[in-house]
């Protein structure tokens, strides 16, 4: 196994010095107060031409996103559009802890970004997180004109928990007849119905996202064991995986998700779709959202922003 990357050995080091609570030990909101905290130490700042926050109807409910363009632009003209679904276990995370990387992809891949705050376990739970997603893509197919997004050239994305969440939306898309969803960004995504691959043994303490912390995400989201026989909580386990968009995933070498991100890939490629994969060695999980302390971070995000670029051209 490769070594740890020693920028990202530092921040291990660091969150141990720190002597913080273990997230699990926490209550859902008060983790969400120390993970915003964390990942803002991490971020790097980076300016956009314009974001807006707006509210859009799912069912009863508001919820909220976030759009950012990264220019003015012309009359008539279109850019592509990623709708982006942020990570946190669905339990912690929001529009704010993952600015940062919607505002580069923004920028780096000249598109439009829609991140969606979909509502959070275990005050929503298993699929509530899910229908906001979808409700979201519903939104941005009927409104995408007037925000300005060519929505026949739309790709979705997230990371971890947001990554099995853009996974679970292209396969509903595939099964209510829309073919629009041209590529899907899948950082480190969660897609096994249990945490049972051999990284997730090898993984499970001192690399960030520990094992007792994945089964109290788990225990939030879930309503009950019979929930992890749903596709929509775990892709991996779909019938079906035919005729979907094509996927760049990314892995972190020293990741719990690692190996169930690579057995996705396979069976997404049995099913005869267009699948890359690249696995950043010596990197912990969430090391997506570190881009203002380690370069595989940046190295990540301009991966995507070429694949996003290339995947939506005219």
């Amino acid at each position: 196994m490769m070594a740890l990357d020693s920028q990202m050995k530092n921040i291990i080091e660091q969150v141990r010095k720190a002597n913080a609570p273990e997230l699990f030990q926490l209550t859902p909101d008060q983790a969400r107060e120390e993970y915003a905290k964390r990942v803002k130490k991490l971020s790097s700042q980076e300016t956009i031409f314009k974001f807006e926050d707006r509210d859009i109807r799912v069912g009863n409910s508001d919820i909220k996103i976030r759009i950012y363009w990264p220019k003015a632009l012309a009359i008539d003209e279109k850019l592509p559009v990623l709708l982006f679904f942020h990570g946190g276990g669905y339990v912690i995370g929001d529009l704010n802890t993952h600015d940062s990387v919607c505002r580069i992809l923004a920028n780096l891949a000249d598109l439009i970004v829609v991140s969606v705050d979909y509502r959070l376990a275990p005050e929503y739970k298993f699929p509530v997180a899910v229908e906001d997603c979808f409700a979201a893509l519903n939104w941005v197919k009927e409104n995408g004109s007037m925000i300005g997004a060519d929505t026949s050239r739309l790709a979705v994305g997230g990371d971890s928990a947001g990554g099995n969440l853009a996974a679970v939306t292209s396969i509903l898309a595939r099964d209510n007849g829309f073919q629009n969803i041209r590529f899907q960004l899948l950082v480190y995504p969660a897609t096994a119905p249990e945490p049972e691959t051999p990284s997730h043994y090898q993984f499970s303490e001192g690399f960030l996202l520990t094992r007792r912390l994945v089964t109290w995400f788990y225990k939030h989201y879930l309503r009950s064991r019979s929930d992890t026989k749903d596709f929509r909580y775990a892709p991996l386990i779909s019938d079906d995986l035919s005729q979907l968009p094509s996927s760049l995933i990314i892995t972190a070498g020293h990741d719990p998700l690692r190996d169930e991100g690579v057995e996705y890939a396979k069976k997404l490629i049995e099913f005869g779709n267009d699948v890359r994969v690249i696995n950043y060695n010596g990197m912990a999980h969430g090391f997506y959202l570190m881009s203002g302390a380690v370069c595989k971070a940046m190295d990540a995000l301009e991966e995507s922003a070429n694949a996003l670029k290339n995947e939506l051209k005219k």
